[in-house]
């Protein structure tokens, strides 16, 4: 367990029952906090995780919500805090992907991807924050992706969202620094999930020989530093990008 304590304080993470959200879940749990976690699609691992919560003594609230439907968000940040009675952090987590070269990406695929990643950030953040401002208190890490600093063929809408994110990071700080308000991002590298399993070997391969400390990231390295940045410890530190890729971007 980390050495962080989080207790008493109450956490919503978006995307929060799978990968690299299930785990920054459980991670802030372990250290102390009760945890809201949002899931778009799978119910069952969103009870999974609920259950892993509530058997480390925490209390855990799940709800479905698509974070691109601002009723919806609004509803749910509500519920949210009428049972917690505060939120102190959000985890910005929620992520999907529509691969293509960009002669051949539709439209569609370019709104859904950032309806999703860009926009469901916004909503969240912004629903979330007239509570923040109420109790003057607040920690905010956003998601990226070392390829919203580096670019990535076939994946100029994913890019785009997590480039964005940084920018929609910044301004948060900016606006909200005087109200105790922070926030960060991490962009996480080549991470041992579900999606990466599912990559041809030789894909892998190609990925390893770019990364300087030659293995596969795993979910826990996020989640450790998701923790840090919402802990006492990182007071200080707001607007800052944290590149976790094992040195995949120094090639």
């Amino acid at each position: 367990m980390l050495n962080i304590d989080l207790t008493g304080m109450k956490a919503i993470v978006t995307g929060g029952s799978r990968g690299i959200g299930r785990q920054i879940s459980l991670t802030l749990a372990n250290c102390g906090a009760d945890v809201a976690i949002l899931y778009a699609f799978n119910a069952e691992a969103a009870r999974e995780v609920e259950s892993e919560i509530i058997n480390k003594g925490k209390k855990v609230l799940i709800f479905k919500c698509n974070v691109s439907d601002e009723d919806g968000v609004k509803r749910t940040v509500d519920e949210i805090y009428a049972e917690f009675k505060k939120i102190d952090i959000l985890v910005n987590n929620a992520g999907i992907t529509k691969d293509n070269l960009i002669l051949r990406l539709s439209s569609d695929e370019w709104d859904k991807v950032l309806e999703t990643n860009l926009k469901g950030a916004f909503l969240m953040t912004k629903h979330v924050l007239r509570y923040m401002l109420k109790d003057r208190f607040g920690r905010i890490v956003n998601i990226s992706s070392v390829v919203g600093l580096t670019g990535n063929i076939g994946q100029a809408n994913y890019v785009s969202s997590k480039a964005g994110l940084i920018g929609l990071t910044k301004a948060i700080a900016l606006e909200y620094g005087t109200r105790n308000i922070n926030a960060n991002v991490i962009a996480p590298g080549f991470i041992d999930t579900k999606m990466t399993k599912s990559l041809p070997e030789k894909i892998k391969e190609e990925f390893l020989k770019r990364v300087a400390n030659k293995r596969i990231g795993k979910p826990e390295d996020i989640a450790n530093v998701t923790a840090f940045l919402v802990s006492p410890l990182a007071s200080y530190i707001t607007g800052a990008t944290i590149i976790i890729d094992g040195g995949l971007s120094l090639g």
